[in-house]
């Protein structure tokens, strides 16, 4: 009965796994096709010619009356999200450190009215956010793309669940010995969030690295030096019928390395066995 139960598991994975990356596979020699194979019947897996022009054009040439640079489109998109990891982490964490370990005034109330805004659609509030960011002159700033984004009730709700599973005793101890609860929170707490820090900077990263509508609506062609990547993908596909289907693929392709990237990262924290639990 055990083994009938792995290989049925085991079974399903693979269906799953496959089901994931066939698209990829794909993808890869189509992006070697000329504009017309890509459609031609019968259709073939490998092409005739694998013909580079798809990739220089993603690297070296220009697209549309914009001129933007796909390589440097996706360099500004990694070091905004990357930018956004640490500081949101931080953030997120010190929130949550503070609901689960502190005792202040009005505790409950704001703990409420952060869980209240997990249930709000961010498109709800789309309208009024740009007005914001507008009033503040953040409009067409590197800024617009970061700060918006930094505070999220889920991650702050995750932070507080993995402290809440610390003992007492480790805070009181530490005020024994003269402790503040920042160097509490740095000395003990901070270095012993290694997993939910890798599975939550994953998440904010990929978060940021797939942003299309707010950076779409927040920079304006006139700064398109901030262009994100998936804009510059998305603008590409518009004018897939003059540049080819293949460079769209190509550059897709090539965005796909930083997340993968990340996920390999987490992969390994995953088999090292790092898993969410309660201290010794």
């Amino acid at each position: 009965m055990r083994k009938r139960n792995k290989l049925i598991l085991t079974i399903i994975v693979v269906v799953i796994v496959l089901g994931i990356f066939t698209p990829i596979l794909l993808m890869f020699p189509s992006m070697f096709k000329d504009k017309y194979e890509i459609f031609a019947y019968p259709w073939k897996l490998f092409p005739s010619t694998w013909n580079f022009d798809n990739l220089s054009r993603v690297f070296f040439l220009q697209y549309t009356s914009l001129e933007v640079n796909f390589l440097q489109s996706m360099l500004i998109t990694i070091i905004v999200a990357s930018i956004a990891v640490v500081f949101s982490l931080t953030i997120n964490m010190i929130a949550g450190f503070a609901f689960a370990r502190l005792k202040f005034y009005g505790k409950t109330f704001f703990w409420i009215f952060v869980l209240f805004t997990m249930f709000i659609p961010g498109i709800t509030i789309l309208i009024t956010s740009i007005k914001v960011v507008s009033f503040l002159g953040m409009i067409d700033t590197l800024w617009v793309l970061i700060v918006p984004g930094l505070v999220s009730a889920y991650n702050i709700f995750f932070f507080r669940q993995f402290y809440l599973g610390f003992p007492k005793e480790i805070d009181e101890a530490a005020k024994i010995d003269g402790a503040t609860n920042f160097q509490i929170f740095k000395m003990i707490y901070f270095p012993m969030s290694k997993t939910p820090m890798v599975i939550i900077g994953a998440s904010i990263f990929m978060g940021y690295y797939n942003s299309y509508l707010w950076p779409t609506l927040t920079i304006s062609h006139e700064r398109k030096e901030l262009y994100q990547i998936m804009y510059i993908i998305r603008m590409l596909f518009s004018d897939a019928s003059s540049i080819g289907y293949g460079s769209v693929l190509a550059a897709t392709l090539i965005s796909l390395i930083p997340p993968f990237i990340i996920f390999m990262i987490v992969q390994k924290y995953i088999r090292e066995g790092i898993a969410l639990t309660g201290v010794k």
